[in-house]
């Protein structure tokens, strides 16, 4: 539900919103990372029916699907892949590092060497949604480090399949191998291996409260990029800005979660109501409607 504040209830609610205790949740997660350890591929088997309603022969996604989800999605959605990929290639690039070394007159030497990580794994939300920017932002940022191995994991629908526009995305990078896991499972599949599933150096990309506490627990065991979630988004905007924008911005990261917590701060009295207006114009032509 969106709600208007005024200036004296903001006071009170720009703190640090606290969204409760999480022991229960913890506790659970603790749990399926330990039957993961224990039961490998079978607890991923498992865990997979219990939370997503998929019954699997394997975890893996097999070439033949990829090449399905590539004909489903259609020439038009590839290309603007293409044009995405290159945009956020070129802006990766420009923040690669390159290692320094220095010597001195009486033969010390000091530097640093930078040498990409092995193994990278992308957690990418899946199961009703569908999330290729994910794709695109977790997995084109190791390829330009150069990490050689990325294994990609996302839960797939009660038919057993990953959404095609996620597939699509990951075959286009030509990621080393994409799992059919999701949830604290796959987090912690990625990070101490099963039969298929290898260990990883480092896990990327965004969750649910229960991705997110996987990665707090497994961290340390395995490197993390941080804790991204739930989503928490501040728009500043004033009179200038456009409403139909403002909506869309908030709408992208309120779709990702129930937990997920978004702002417009404005000093304009006629922004919100017009922002308001943009939302319930949209909402019926997004899926994702009933978390938003």
């Amino acid at each position: 539900m969106i709600k208007i504040y005024t200036r004296v209830e903001w006071e009170e609610l720009k703190q640090r919103r606290d969204i409760g205790s999480w022991e229960t949740q913890e506790k659970a997660v603790k749990d399926i990372i330990e039957e993961v350890r224990e039961r490998g591929d079978q607890a991923l088997k498992d865990y997979t029916l219990k939370f997503d309603g998929a019954s699997l022969k394997s975890l893996i996604v097999e070439d033949e699907e990829l090449k399905e989800a590539k004909d489903k999605v259609g020439p038009e959605f590839i290309r603007t892949l293409h044009r995405a990929i290159k945009n956020i290639e070129k802006y990766h690039r420009r923040q690669i590092r390159n290692s320094l070394f220095h010597s001195e007159k009486n033969g010390i030497m000091m530097g640093y060497l930078i040498i990409p990580l092995r193994k990278v794994g992308a957690y990418i939300p899946g199961g009703t949604a569908s999330y290729p920017s994910s794709v695109l932002m977790n997995v084109i940022p190791a390829k330009i480090a150069g990490v050689k191995e990325i294994y990609l994991a996302t839960p797939p629908g009660k038919d057993g399949k990953i959404n095609p526009y996620t597939l699509a995305a990951a075959g286009e990078l030509g990621v080393t191998q994409i799992f059919k896991m999701g949830g604290a499972q796959a987090v912690g599949a990625l990070a101490y291996g099963t039969d298929t599933v290898p260990v990883v150096d480092k896990i990327v990309g965004p969750g649910n409260i229960y991705v997110t506490l996987a990665k707090k627990q497994v961290y340390g065991d395995v490197d993390i990029d941080m804790l991204a979630g739930p989503s928490e988004l501040l728009i500043i905007a004033d009179s200038l800005a456009e409403p139909d924008f403002v909506a869309a911005d908030i709408m992208t990261q309120a779709e990702h979660d129930p937990l997920a917590a978004n702002y417009l701060v404005t000093p304009d009295r006629e922004l919100p109501d017009k922002v308001l207006k943009a939302v319930r114009e949209q909402l019926p032509s997004l899926s994702r409607r009933d978390i938003i």
